[in-house]
């Protein structure tokens, strides 16, 4: 295995205030490099982080929604952390995934493959809830950001 510095200068990089502006650049980033690579890889990619995307039905639409996330591998599993940039609201994609039991996703430029979907609430959702500021401490700075929003967590598992 390669030492790669990338995800260490990424996770203090992103742990600073003026980071959280650049959402207006990083996400159309975010598509272009998706697109261009056929999902395969992201911004969160080229920084060496662990990125999934997961495609859900919209609740209202119906539609397919696809987006790109930064993940906590766990396992066999991902956890996903609805932080929103640090904005108060929380993101749409938390939305769906909430009246979703399943989605479809891609790791690491996989296929896609089906995965549940389980909200983390109660006396779990602390200890995910360390686990993910543990793997990426921006999180924590987010929360502040947002104004105390309890960020939506969810976890993820292949379907067999």
């Amino acid at each position: 295995m390669v030492w790669n510095p990338l995800p260490g200068f990424a996770r203090v990089f992103a742990s600073q205030p003026w980071v959280m502006r650049g959402a207006g650049v990083v996400l159309p980033t975010e598509r272009l490099l998706r697109r261009l690579s056929g999902g395969r890889w992201g911004v969160l990619d080229l920084a060496g982080l662990p990125s999934i995307e997961i495609t859900v039905v919209g609740r209202k639409s119906g539609q397919p929604r696809t987006t790109s996330l930064l993940c906590v591998p766990d396992g066999d599993g991902f956890y996903l952390v609805g932080s929103n940039w640090g904005k108060p609201e929380h993101p749409a994609w938390s939305a769906n995934l909430r009246a979703a039991r399943t989605a479809s996703a891609r790791f690491d430029g996989s296929s896609a493959f089906p995965v549940s979907v389980v909200e983390i609430t109660g006396v779990e959702r602390k200890r995910v809830w360390d686990q993910a500021v543990e793997f990426w401490p921006g999180y924590e700075m987010e929360f502040q950001r947002s104004g105390g929003r309890e960020f939506r967590i969810f976890r993820l598992d292949r379907i067999a």
